[in-house]
């Protein structure tokens, strides 16, 4: 049975309601108000905590890389000046720590290099996420859990061997899982949500979710049906915006929708101990073939001895007669 991970005021974990986290990335382009926008939007779904990137683009852009020019909605840019400028300071996280807080919803960070992890702790997050790119970096899932914070860690392009690995690195304390495909967006044939039940198995006291970056929503519902404690999709205004997360994204309209049946779902999965309901007895009473006469009796072989009040039978006298 794995353990309950409180992250701010949520219980993450069996019999607690899925957590759902609103991946905001870097889909605001740099824009501290598009920000607000899409914070604003998965506080409408009804999400349990948005989350960003945080890096430092001298140690996270590899310097062959630096200088490769693109187009960019800015004009034409070299890379790290690209990542520069999309990159959000002190300044507009204290904006968006002071938003979150007056809203009402939790905002972390996952960390690409260590000294954003410093960076971050003066905002005091409810957790840490390592991405899946980074979960080869021991140091800076150790740095991260150093903190005492909770850590997601993401499990895209890793071998098992890479994941347990991981996992040791992090120890078991405090530690949520996900499942991922880093592909975006990812085909359904290579999401694999399995793997929910394979790694559920394989760290029995860790909460497990799921990370996704599929068109659609199906998949997502269908990893709460098998067990995930935890679900994070990407979000966007509109899925056509510039910026190489967007088309994996998914639009403010589709994530109310998301995490309404997201809710349906785990109203509907009950306990897995049959019930009849209260409110079936009347359906149960009206809809059920029951033979009461001696004919019937001389037919079936059966003898009804007994009734009900109302006179209908008891199911166990009908046997093999009884339908709806």
């Amino acid at each position: 049975m794995s353990s309950i991970v409180r992250i701010g005021d949520r219980d993450v974990g069996p019999g607690c309601p899925v957590f759902f986290v609103a991946e905001i990335g870097i889909n605001h382009n740099g824009s501290v108000e598009l920000a607000k926008q899409l914070i604003d939007g998965a506080l409408a779904a009804g999400c349990d905590a948005v989350k960003f990137q945080k890096r430092t683009p001298e140690l996270c852009v590899p310097k062959a890389q630096w200088h490769i020019e693109r187009d960019t909605p800015w004009g034409r840019l070299t890379y790290i000046d690209y990542r520069r400028k999309i990159e959000f300071g002190e300044r507009e996280y204290a904006e968006i720590d002071r938003y979150c807080r007056g809203r009402g919803i939790l905002w972390f960070a996952s960390c690409w290099d260590e000294p954003s992890v410093d960076f971050m702790e003066q905002f005091e997050p409810p957790c840490y996420k390592a991405a899946s790119a980074s979960l080869t970096d021991h140091a800076l899932i150790r740095k991260m859990k150093r903190t005492g914070r909770p850590l997601m860690l993401s499990t895209g392009m890793s071998t098992m061997e890479e994941i347990d690995a991981a996992v040791t690195a992090a120890g078991l304390d405090e530690l949520l899982i996900a499942h991922s495909t880093s592909l975006y967006p990812c085909p359904p044939e290579l999401l694999n949500l399995r793997m929910i039940d394979t790694l559920g198995e394989r760290f029995p006291t860790c909460p497990i979710g799921y990370s996704g970056h599929e068109v659609g929503l199906a998949p997502s519902c269908a990893a709460v049906a098998m067990g995930a404690r935890f679900v994070e999709r990407h979000i966007t205004l509109d899925r056509a915006m510039w910026g190489t997360d967007q088309a994996a994204s998914v639009e403010i309209g589709g994530l109310v929708r998301l995490l309404t049946n997201i809710r349906d779902i785990e109203r509907s999965l009950g306990d897995g101990v049959k019930h009849v309901y209260p409110l079936e007895h009347a359906a149960r009473t009206k809809l059920r073939r029951v033979r009461t006469d001696e004919t019937n009796a001389a037919v079936t072989g059966l003898a009804l001895t007994e009734k009900r009040d109302n006179g209908a039978a008891s199911p166990t006298e009908i046997n093999g007669v009884s339908h709806v």
